[in-house]
């Protein structure tokens, strides 16, 4: 294992975006062969490197994954969950990998409501479920990889040791999560050295967390589910009043499915089926078709209301029905079928919106993501995530593992879809995203954000399909987010002309004050057969291609 990470990505054309998110006529990044998009150039370059060396796109995405754990470090990592969608161009399909965690087998209502707990908290070991990330990671590989799980992990093992730069994006996280982080002694030590949040440009180093990587590559994903670390995770835990055991890490798995698919306008649309909410996004897609938003032009209040409104009956079916299909039986066919989304859409009303949703009633029958395509045209769709910023707040003391918060996605109804019960996966919100064209891959996609990932998707789609953006157009363009009820956040480029024809329907118009979701996508261009790739300005990050 010889890679430098520090020289990572001398690639032939690479470029990374930056264009201001305001920017007109902003252009992806094009390349020939191979191209990735993340949220750090450190991460990106990693894959990339793997891409020249001869490796394929799920051995680059496991190297992406492994970097973002280290530089991306609030959003994601062993300590989290992880969702893919796969296209092998031998297979000619696109398959999905849900490597999302289940509940503690100790996890029941009557347990936290004897800790005083009317519902799941969102901070501390008992905000976690068992982090699947890892074993996702090692399912890839095993099934699509070619090269082996040491020589992907090396470059992040040795930024962890020796450092990396923090950019103004981490450390203003790191400030802003001072007083969660101060809370608990083994994830101060870890992120704040000295006693201080460090500030950008402060070279931060992660030695724990590279002993922890380095432990995996030697003897595998074993030592985190049934060796040294998790003796570290769950005899932590049993200190300091978590659920997690070495039974709950031992037994879990995770599971190859089915994609879930609609087609819009002539592209198929793919996502993951629950628990992840995927399907809301389908259900609004489905809802919209039905009506010709493209002479009404992009953020106009025609085409905001039509998109809002499709989300909030989406939503409403997702709240109510979307949790782990192994315990409740979730109405998939009926909720993507154009006949039910025919049913929703009759329902609302363009110019007068109702204050409230409810849901229909079908027949039974803080994150990051990255994209990678290789020069076969392999695409991955990734999504890694601890769900809150700074996941439950809590690293394993020694292991420099930040567990997630997952657990806090269950609901506390003993009556609803979603309740907790034991050994059981919560209602998700990370669903990757693929789109093909004529049977091929067109658009390999993924948003953060929570709610905002299906609602920054539906409005990414509709750019390009509706509106014929280029993908960093697509990616720029500015965006709303449906806060529930009848609040309407909007970006500042949303103009007030269009706000003011907005809170005329019944809107409750924000300016700001959202969370717009980020962005990375790759699109394979049908013309020319290349990659074009963008990178959403909102949070940085970059897309590079040879």
């Amino acid at each position: 294992m010889s890679t430098t990470p520090h020289i990572i990505g001398l690639a032939l054309f690479a470029a990374v975006v930056c264009a201001a998110s305001t920017a007109e006529g902003a252009q992806p990044v094009r390349a020939a062969h191979g191209m990735v998009a993340s949220a750090h150039r450190l991460a990106s370059q990693a894959g990339l490197d793997v891409l020249q060396k001869g490796g394929n796109a799920v051995d680059a995405a496991v190297a992406v994954a492994a970097m973002l754990n280290v530089v991306d470090f609030p959003m994601t990592g062993i300590g989290g969950d992880m969702f893919a969608l796969v296209y092998m161009q031998n297979e000619g399909k696109v398959v999905a990998l849900n490597g999302s965690g289940r509940s503690p087998y100790a996890a029941t209502l009557e347990k936290y409501r004897e800790l005083g707990y009317r519902s799941v908290p969102g901070r501390g070991l008992l905000a976690v479920n068992v982090p699947g990330a890892l074993d996702g990671w090692a399912e890839l590989l095993e099934r699509y990889g070619t090269m082996p799980l040491g020589d992907l992990l090396e470059p992040a093992i040795v930024v962890a040791e020796e450092g990396f730069v923090l950019t103004q994006r981490m450390a203003g996280v790191l400030a802003d999560e001072r007083r969660a982080i101060e809370k608990h002694p083994s994830t101060a030590a870890v992120f704040l050295p000295h006693g201080n949040a460090p500030g950008a440009g402060y070279v931060f180093k992660q030695p724990d967390l590279a002993r922890t990587l380095g432990i995996i590559a030697e003897k595998g994903p074993d030592s985190f589910y049934r060796g040294e670390i998790a003796r570290k995770i769950s005899g932590f835990c049993a200190a300091h009043g978590g659920l997690i055991t070495m039974k709950d890490l031992a037994d879990h798995t995770s599971t190859w499915t089915e994609p879930i698919v609609v087609s819009y306008r002539g592209h198929d649309v793919y996502e993951m089926p629950p628990n992840s909410q995927g399907i809301a996004l389908l259900e609004a897609l489905n809802v919209v078709e039905g009506w010709e938003i493209a002479p009404f032009g992009p953020q106009t209040a025609e085409t905001i209301v039509r998109q809002v409104e499709a989300k909030r009956v989406a939503f409403a079916d997702r709240n109510k029905y979307v949790t782990d299909p192994e315990f409740a039986p979730v109405p998939v066919d009926m909720m993507l079928s154009k006949e039910y989304a025919a049913r929703r859409r009759a329902v609302i009303d363009t110019d007068s919106i109702p204050r409230a949703v409810r849901s229909g009633t079908p027949a039974r029958g803080d994150t990051t993501t990255f994209m990678v395509v290789d020069k076969d045209r392999n695409c991955v769709s990734f999504i890694n995530s601890l769900f809150s910023n700074m996941g439950c707040g809590v690293v394993v003391e020694g292991t420099g593992i930040l567990l997630q918060s997952r657990a806090a996605g269950f609901r506390s109804d003993p009556d609803h879809f979603n309740k907790l019960e034991p050994h059981k996966r919560t209602m998700h919100t990370l669903n990757p995203l693929m789109v093909l064209k004529d049977g091929n891959p067109y658009i390999v996609m993924g948003v953060i954000g929570g709610d905002q990932q299906t609602q920054a998707s539906q409005q990414i789609i509709a750019n390009v399909v509706d509106f014929g953006m280029n993908m960093q157009e697509a990616l720029d363009a500015p965006r709303w987010s449906s806060a529930g009820g009848i609040t309407l956040c909007v970006e500042e480029e949303i103009g007030p002309d269009v706000r003011d024809a907005l809170a005329a329907k019944g809107y409750r118009v924000v300016v700001g004050r959202a969370y717009f979701g980020g962005a990375q996508a790759i699109m394979l261009d049908p013309a020319s057969g290349d990659l074009l790739g963008a990178t959403d300005t909102r949070i940085g990050g970059a897309a590079i291609g040879y």
